[in-house]
């Protein structure tokens, strides 16, 4: 059980409070899997670090030529956000999808990502925007790529005692760059993503010239269905071509078999499935129709 629940002021404060801990403390701020981990004597941490009452981190923001969102922001606040809606609408649908409106109105995108699971749909969406993370700790901060973040299934590389993700970033959508997510669950609400598909496309002059797909959960992290990605680069992105990299998407993911989401031969068509709709949903939009 948790015995110091400390509120620090500032990110400084926080940092020390985790190193004056050592092997002990540990980050909250939304807590929505925290709280439960915890309850079910899976949190180990005894001191935890409230980061809720530092100002200033909840910023969704576009500056030096990215998008920039803090530790703080919600997914709730994230999903509603007009400049995420306009030039990262990926990340708006993934937030939107995650939980029920209790959930998304408290927990963070940052959580989101550094509990490390590959279904996570926030972490989906980030993979196909490219994202950084911001890294902090007591030597300063350093953005590292967000599949670094990953060492495997709910395992992140930081140390919890010690650094803290602070921001999260990736460059916006340009013009004749378009997004979508697709997501297969057993409920619309409330259930974590049997699958889920993050496309990013760019057509230019009738071809493609940016391709990003992204796959959870068929990996111990959030899966880059590179070749896929490159079959497309470069071809117009016609019924055919998005077919072949959909096929190329499914043939390399590998999902497991699961009594909560279905057989892996069940899960690895619907790959197929869902990359074909993304890709559609996203050249589509990028053609402006």
């Amino acid at each position: 059980m948790w015995q110091k629940y400390l509120f620090p002021a500032t990110v400084q404060e926080a940092l020390r409070m985790l190193t004056a801990h050592p092997g002990e403390s540990q980050i909250i701020a939304g807590g929505t899997d925290m709280v439960l981990q915890s309850k079910r004597g899976q949190c180990p941490s005894t001191v935890i670090v409230d980061i809720t009452r530092i100002p200033g981190l909840d910023f969704i923001i576009e500056r030096d030529g990215f998008i920039a969102i803090g530790c703080q922001a919600t997914h709730a606040q994230v999903g509603r956000s007009p400049l995420i809606r306009r030039k990262a609408e990926v990340l708006a649908l993934a937030c939107g999808s995650v939980g029920g409106p209790a959930t998304r109105n408290v927990g963070t995108l940052v959580g989101n990502v550094v509990n490390a699971l590959p279904a996570a749909d926030g972490a989906v969406a980030l993979f196909a925007l490219d994202a950084k993370v911001e890294v902090t700790d007591a030597n300063g901060q350093h953005w590292m790529p967000i599949a670094e973040l990953y060492a495997g299934v709910g395992q992140c590389v930081l140390d919890p005692c010690a650094q803290m993700v602070t921001a999260i970033r990736f460059p916006p959508l340009e013009p004749g760059q378009a997004s979508a997510y697709q997501r297969l669950a057993n409920r619309k609400a409330l259930a974590l993503p049997t699958l889920a598909v993050g496309a990013v496309v760019g057509v230019r002059d009738g071809v493609c010239d940016a391709v990003r797909i992204t796959v959870g959960p068929v990996a111990p992290i959030p899966f880059r269905a590179r070749e896929a990605e490159a079959a497309l680069m470069g071809q117009p992105p016609t019924t055919e071509a998005i077919a072949h990299a959909a096929g190329l998407a499914e043939q390399s993911a590998q999902p497991r078999d699961s009594l909560l989401r279905g057989s892996r031969d069940y899960r690895q068509t619907m790959v197929g499935v869902l990359v074909r709709r993304a890709l559609t949903e996203a050249v589509a939009k990028a053609e402006g129709r």
